[in-house]
C-alpha cells in the first residue's frame, strides 16, 4: 500500500477495470459446495476465489481447552501457495495467515451465540484459492455465508467491503492495483440488521471527513454483499424444499 509507481489508477473517471468510483466487481456466492462440512461456501468476488467450511459444534480438542460457559471459536485463514505471484503465497502459516486468522474470528466471536454451546468448538477453515486485493472482506462474506449454511445461530450477518483511496479519489471494493499502490485500503465489515462495526482496519491515510464518506459508501456497498450472501442461502433451502415436496 501506498507503493510509487507511474500506473495511473483512474483515468477519465475510469478505474482500470472499467469501473465508475464506487461500484463493485462480480460477486458471485454459492453455498453448500462441501459435502463434508457442516457448511461451506464459494466466493467469487472479481478475481478473489475463496472457499470456507465450518466444522462444529464438535468435541473441543484438546479437551482442557473447553470453555464450560460458551463454544471456543477456532479459524485458519490461508492462501493456496498458486494464488497469487507475492511472497505470501507460499504454503505453511506465515505472519499474515495468523493476523487474518485472528482478524476474522474476531468478526464471529460478535455475532456466534456462542454460549448455545458450551465444552464445543466451532472451526472456520478459509482458503484463498485465488487472490486479488479485497481477500480479508471476501473471506469475511464466504465465512459469513458458510456459518449461516450451517445453521449456527447467529445474532446477525455479516458482510464485508474494502474501500479506499486511490489517485486522489475515493473508491469502493480495491482491485489489487489500487491496493497494492493506491493511498488507502480500509477493509469494513457490518452487521445487517444493527450495521455494527466489526470489522475496521485502515492501511494509509484518510481525513475525517473521507472516512466518513467511505464508511457511508461501504455501508451502502455491503448492502448489496448482503443480497448475494441471501440469495445463495435461499436457493439451497428453496431446493430441498423442493425435494421434500416431490
Amino acid at each position: 500500500m501506498g507503493g510509487h509507481s507511474d500506473l495511473k489508477l483512474l483515468v477519465n473517471g475510469k478505474r482500470l477495470d472499467g469501473r465508475t468510483q464506487f461500484d463493485l466487481r462480480p460477486i458471485r456466492v454459492e453455498v453448500g459446495v462441501l459435502h463434508d462440512a457442516d457448511g461451506s461456501a464459494f466466493v467469487e468476488w472479481g478475481k478473489n476465489k475463496v472457499i470456507c467450511g465450518i466444522y462444529g459444534p464438535r468435541e473441543c480438542i484438546p479437551r482442557h481447552g473447553a470453555d464450560p460457559y460458551k463454544a471456543v471459536l477456532k479459524c485458519r485463514y490461508m492462501m493456496a501457495p498458486f494464488s497469487s505471484l507475492e511472497e505470501h503465497g507460499r504454503s505453511g502459516p506465515n505472519r499474515r495467515s495468523t493476523e487474518l486468522s485472528k482478524v476474522i474470528r474476531e468478526v464471529f466471536e460478535n455475532l456466534i451465540i456462542v454460549e448455545n454451546y458450551p465444552r464445543t468448538q466451532i472451526d472456520i477453515f478459509v482458503d484463498v484459492l485465488q487472490s486479488d486485493g479485497g481477500t480479508r472482506t471476501t473471506c469475511v462474506t464466504a465465512a459469513a455465508a458458510a456459518l449461516a449454511n450451517a445453521g449456527i445461530p447467529m445474532r446477525d450477518m455479516a458482510s464485508a467491503v474494502a474501500v479506499g483511496k486511490a489517485d486522489d479519489t475515493l473508491v469502493v471494493d480495491l482491485a489489487k492495483e489500487e491496493d497494492n499502490f493506491g493511498q488507502c485500503d480500509m477493509p469494513v465489515a457490518f452487521s445487517y440488521r444493527k450495521k455494527d462495526i466489526l470489522l475496521l482496519q485502515m492501511d494509509g491515510l484518510l481525513t475525517r471527513q473521507e472516512i466518513e464518506t467511505l464508511l457511508n459508501e461501504a455501508e451502502k456497498a455491503s448492502e448489496k454483499v448482503y443480497v448475494k450472501q441471501a440469495d445463495a442461502l435461499k436457493k439451497v433451502y428453496d431446493s430441498k424444499e423442493e425435494k421434500f415436496k416431490m
